[in-house]
This record gives C-alpha cells, structure tokens and sequence, in this order.
C-alpha cells in the first residue's frame, strides 16, 4: 500500500505546475502532506527577497531520540514544466507530451514525504526529521541562500537532488562563480569611417580566444555563456555584454583559473584602446567528504540495508548541498533515481523511487541504533 501512496504521491506532484518562482501550489500540497503525517509545518519569509510567490517549506517531526536528520528538495521544475502528463510503461516513468517529466525534483519530494508518513505511522524509535523544501533551486540555489540557520539545524542532512540510480552518495562537489563583463568601445559607420570606431565585439571575441575554456583538467571546467552586441550591421558596435562562468572541485585552482579569465578580456580590451567592466559572483562554495567519514560511511551501510550497492562520486554540478554545507550543515546528496534531467527524455524508475525512500528510513534506522548504542 506504501508503496502505492508513494507512486501516487509523486505523479501528483508533477502534474502541478512550478516553474523557478510559481512554487506556492506545489508548497501547498507538501504542506497539507507533512502536517496530515503529524509534522509541524511553517514557511520562512524569503519570498520577499527571492521573488517567488512562496518561502522556503519547513517542517519537523519530532522524535524520541536525540538526534535529527534533515531531508531536502527542492520545489520547483525547469521549463517546459507546464501540463506534465506522466505516462508509465514497463515500471518507467516519463512524460507523454514535450515537457519535462519532473522528476528533478519531484522525486526527492515524494519520496521524503513517504518516508515522514512511514516513520510516523511506525512505533520504532527514531530522530527527529526536519523537512527544508527549498524555491528557485533551478535558476542558483536562491531559495537555499535565503534560509535561516535555525532552520537548517541536524545532525546530518541528506539532500535528495542528484541524478542516477540510487546508492550514489555525492562526496564532493565544485565552488562555482560567474561572470558578466561589459565590454566599451566606440561606434561609429563601418562603411564610412571605420578607422575611428573601436569595435566592443571584436575586443569580447578577441577575449574569448585568449581564454582556456572546456574541460582544463579533472577537477576544473570553463565556459563561455552569451555574447551580445551590435545594433546594425553598418554600425562598428560600441558594446559587447559577455557572461561565462568556471568552477573547480580544487578552491585554489579556480581562483586562478578566474584570474586568468579576467586577465584576457582586461588584455583584450587594452590591446583595442577600450574598457571593460567585470563583475564576478559566487554562485556557491564546493564541499569535499572523505569516503571513510562517518556520515558517507553511515549513508552506505543505509544503502545496504536498504538493498542498494553504494558508490561515491564526484560532481561538476551544484545543488543546495553546496549552499547548506557553506552554512556549517553535515550534508550529503544523494542520487534518486531521475535521468535525463532538464530534457524532454527525462524519466524515472519506479523501482528507484521505492529504493531512495528505503534509504532514507534505513538512515533513520541506523541513527536510532546509533543513539541508543
């Protein structure tokens, strides 16, 4: 029957529509979920600042032993995400029509929400279990950034957020910035008087081609994003808007991996007699577990228990596990059983979904046995 209701409860969360900052329906079904489990349910106050038209969904179940694990998702879903009519085939969720599916992440959603309803339907002993629902993680974890330390507090939180079928435990993940550099030169008639103007379009191109960019090495990548510039084809463009980005599993390397990104637009701008502004942001900050830490290796016994073979991975992508470690969180992310993500392909096993939820309740098992010890 449990796993009926979890089914059940994740093809319902993806035929709500919630595109980055639409998340409130979707709030609001996980809400009325939790608080009927038994759960303390609240909102935070970062739709003010975010911009979404909810804040961040809290919950806490209390326990009786005195420990907590905290469960994250996030709310909302990438475009095309409006009218998701999931379909399933040979135990294979997907969409049937050009949208996402929505398992990123609807299926850490459903499956924390089952493992509340199991655990507190259950008389064993268990932790305490914080629910933190995070908004706007598509679009730079902005939900995560906004929330508080009071509501992030646990003994260990499992984000369950990464793609792959369960068992993959996320040791290490990259710090990541961003840049936007707006290029100035002068315009003037290109069929007239060419020789006056300085061309920004030309100082950016030349910017990029003295750029490393791609894959530099195991743990570090570079990237380009947008070029934009030019009004006309008969006007030398005055400006050029460029936007890229570089992250690396290794802190000192992307520091000087963004020096030299910076050095070659300030060259190439120099070279042309123009001007560049650059403005760099931290979009978050990497974390690195040892895969004998006492969190992954509690994690992997749970995958066992839970009939899953555990494996540790690197990633080159950010979650809010980036954002709650920064905050002094013991977090891991967990794979949950999605593929495909962010594409119209995307899908998700049914089997995987039980496996995530199964994980989950055997962590608390563990934890339990742990405390009483």
């Amino acid at each position: 029957m449990s796993d009926a209701r979890l089914l059940e409860t994740f093809l319902e969360l993806v035929r709500i529509d919630a595109p980055p900052g639409q998340e409130a329906a979707t709030a609001q079904y996980c809400a009325d979920a939790l608080r009927a489990a038994g759960c303390e349910v609240w909102f935070d106050d970062s739709a003010a600042t975010t911009g979404s038209d909810t804040g961040n969904l809290i919950a806490l179940l209390p326990g009786n032993i005195p420990r907590t694990l905290a469960l994250c998702a996030h709310l909302d879903v990438v475009e095309p995400c409006r009218g998701i009519d999931p379909v399933v085939v040979d135990g294979i969720v997907a969409s049937a029509g050009p949208t996402v599916l929505g398992a990123d992440d609807r299926s850490g959603l459903a499956a924390i929400i089952e493992s509340v309803r199991r655990l507190a339907e259950s008389a064993t002993p268990r932790p305490s279990l914080r629910v933190i629902f995070t908004v706007l993680e598509e679009i730079g974890l902005v939900g995560a950034k906004a929330l508080r330390v009071e509501d992030t507090a646990c003994d260990l939180c499992l984000v369950l957020d990464a793609e792959g079928t369960p068992g993959g435990i996320v040791v290490a993940a990259p710090t990541h910035y961003t840049f936007t550099a707006q290029f100035r030169g002068r315009a003037c008639h290109a069929g007239v008087c060419p020789e006056q103007g300085i061309s920004a379009l030309a100082m950016a191109a030349d910017a990029i081609t003295r750029m490393q960019l791609g894959r530099l090495d195991a743990d570090t990548t570079a990237n380009i994003g947008s070029i934009r510039g030019g009004t006309a084809t008969n006007v030398v463009s005055g400006r050029c808007d460029l936007t890229g980005e570089c992250r690396s599993l290794d802190r000192p390397r992307v520091e000087s991996v963004r020096a030299a990104m910076s050095a070659a637009m300030q060259s190439a701008a120099d070279a042309a007699g123009g001007e560049v502004e650059i403005v760099w942001e931290l979009a978050y900050e990497g974390f690195l577990h040892a895969e004998d830490s006492a969190e992954v290796l509690l994690v992997s016994e749970a995958c066992k228990n839970a009939g899953v073979e555990s494996r540790c991975y690197r990633t080159g992508g950010g979650s809010d596990a980036n954002v709650l470690a920064a905050l002094g969180v013991p977090v891991l992310a967990l794979a949950c059983g999605m593929s495909g993500v962010h594409g119209v392909q995307e899908q998700l096993a049914i089997a995987d979904l039980e496996a995530i939820t199964r994980i989950v309740e055997e962590t608390v098992a563990l934890m339990s046995a742990e405390a009483s010890a």
